[in-house]
């Protein structure tokens, strides 16, 4: 990381300002070489007014923010140009740049060179990304959360206490004559693999609330052609986004919109109806419907079927598979148009989640937003009770040192010798510092930063 990088850090287009980055060991004489005021001259965390001049041109009218290390986001002497906001000229800075010695920034990259100096841990580089990446207010307050470092906080925690038992055991194995050490007993190790336990499955059980506000509910709208989806897919979201007539199977394809509940994002799918059909267009709609049905199977944690009926037709053999297929997942019955006669007999339905609607009338869709909210206890989450793990590759780690601390318990119940148990315990070490970063393999890590966006 000797070489210094460089990149637009605003998005382009027409706007009051834009800013570019530098970073790195040269940024203060590579800028110096283009502003009109001598920056070596100038305090750290300052901002200087002067013009962008090359080749005797003056480009820009522009301000200069000096940041010296190790005080930066990077730990890295970093400057930024403040110019006018617009393609041509902010490009031209960047050109500029380049030619005088800086090299274009890969994405993510100055986010990484953070990361790799020590100036923030992996859970905080993946929330910053999260940051970026927030489509509401809840969102936003959980990715804050990831930042001030209260997960890394907690799994930091429970290493250093798993290294300092770990250092116990070696002592008393290698030095028995010394008497100040604490004695490592089986009884003190079942009691650190319960702590373990507890906090980490604490922490899994907690995130399934974070993945509800980092990426929302995706529900899926479903039942067989003209019973009403698409009505309360526009009712819910407030638009006429999907095409209503009385035709059956005028949706043909996927619909999809967002609402939010409480905070929480939910993504809305509107299906073609599924039946049998000749219709060309209309079967691959209700293929690409089926299709999507086996992806909701991924979800891991929040997913969710609005199962819809019509309250003037009695229960078909489509709604009869679409019942059995779906029995399995977390679900919400829809009784619609209740202006019309009942003919629907529902009382083989005992245990279900029902809601009767109106979407013609506009009636009953607070009634299902309130039972959505109910179902996945929107009210309840509180950001400041929480502690949440904001991505698989979180989870799946967690998942791992919750199944080794399992061994280390299964261990001691069989009479393992403590000497052996070392092996589990530092491999939990392991697994826990891969989350924060402490371990990590570079792959990984250029993979995670890619996603960024380029200038952060």
């Amino acid at each position: 990381m000797s070489d210094t990088i460089c990149a637009i850090s605003t998005a382009l287009g027409v706007g009051a300002i834009s800013i570019i980055r530098v970073s790195g060991d040269d940024a203060i004489d590579i800028v110096n070489k283009i502003f009109d005021k001598d920056l070596t001259k100038k305090e750290s965390h300052t901002i200087n007014y002067g013009h962008i001049v090359y080749k005797g041109e003056i480009i820009d009218e522009v301000m200069v923010s000096i940041m010296k290390s190790p005080k930066t986001f990077t730990k890295e002497d970093t400057i930024e140009i403040n110019s006018h906001g617009g393609v041509a000229v902010t490009n031209k800075v960047l050109e500029i740049l380049l030619l005088e010695g800086a090299r274009l920034a890969e994405p993510g990259e100055f986010t990484k060179r953070a990361f790799l100096n020590g100036r923030i841990d992996l859970v905080e580089a993946e929330s910053i990304m999260d940051l970026i990446e927030s489509k509401t207010e809840t969102s936003r307050k959980l990715a804050i959360s990831g930042m001030e470092g209260k997960v890394s906080n907690l799994v930091k925690n429970i290493i250093d206490n798993l290294v300092k038992v770990n250092a116990n055991i070696e002592v008393n194995i290698d030095y028995p004559e010394y008497e100040d050490i604490e004695i490592v007993t089986k009884e003190k190790i079942e009691e650190m693999s319960k702590y373990i336990n507890k906090e980490l499955t604490k922490l899994l059980n907690e995130s399934e609330n974070g993945k509800l506000i980092k990426d929302g509910i995706n529900t899926l709208i479903l039942g067989r052609p003209n019973v009403g989806k698409s009505s309360i897919l526009n009712k819910l979201i407030e638009e006429d986004k999907a095409i209503v007539t009385s035709v059956a199977g005028t949706t043909r394809d996927i619909v999809e919109g967002q609402i939010r509940v409480n905070g929480i994002l939910l993504n809305i799918i509107d299906t073609a109806g599924v039946r049998e059909t000749e219709d060309i267009v209309e079967k691959i709609g209700v293929e690409k419907t089926l299709k999507k049905l086996e992806e909701v199977d991924l979800v891991i944690y929040a997913d969710l079927i609005i199962l819809v009926f019509n309250n003037n037709e009695k229960l078909t053999d489509e709604d009869k598979k679409l019942l059995e297929y779906t029995k399995e997942k977390k679900r919400i019955i829809v009784i619609n148009k209740i202006d019309l006669e009942n003919n629907l007999d529902i009382s083989n339905l005992k245990n279900e989640r029902i809601v009767k609607v109106s979407a013609l009338k506009d009636s009953g869709i607070e009634n299902l937003k309130n039972e959505i909210n109910d179902m996945f206890n929107l009210e309840e989450i509180n950001l400041g009770d929480f502690t949440y793990l904001s991505n698989s590759r979180q989870i799946s780690l967690v998942k791992k040192a919750v199944e080794i601390s399992k061994n280390l318990e299964d261990a001691l119940n069989n009479d393992v010798p403590i000497d052996l148990l070392e092996i589990d315990i530092k491999e939990i070490c392991e697994i826990l510092g891969e989350i924060i970063g402490e371990s990590y393999d570079d792959k990984l890590i250029d993979t995670l930063f890619s996603n960024f966006c380029l200038g952060k």
